[in-house]
């Protein structure tokens, strides 16, 4: 069971981006899909999941409205896309899967992590 986030970069505030987790040994339809974020200095945070099998997603409120997670099962992949990005948002992002069965902030529900990607909103 393997999780690859990808597409982290240096973007400047105001831009986007859209970051990608394809999942192997596993389908993700079955799972909840994570996202969270670790900034310098802080605890790692929530930011977003879905659920694989009814599509329903969820958002903190620091990224509602801004962000959008998505899923392909085609491709085991969900997105995580970011726009009108801040400083703030700057961290390393990480996508985690959980089968628990219900969504989650809680990051002890999530059993299989990926490796991160790092997010720079800077000018």
């Amino acid at each position: 069971v393997q999780l690859q986030a990808s597409g982290g970069g240096l973007v400047q505030p105001g831009g986007s981006l859209r970051l990608s987790c394809t999942a192997s040994g596993f389908t993700s339809r079955y799972y909840y899909i994570g996202w969270f974020r670790q900034a310098p200095g802080k605890e790692r945070e929530w930011v977003s999941c879905i659920g694989g099998s009814d599509g329903v997603d969820y958002y903190a409120d620091s990224v509602k409205g801004r962000f959008t997670i998505s899923g392909d099962h085609a491709k085991n992949t969900v997105y995580l896309e970011m726009n009108k990005l801040k400083s703030e948002d700057t961290a390393v992002y990480y996508c985690a899967a959980s089968m628990s069965g219900w969504p989650s902030i809680d990051e002890n529900e999530y059993g299989y992590w990926g490796q991160g990607t790092l997010v720079t909103v800077s000018s």
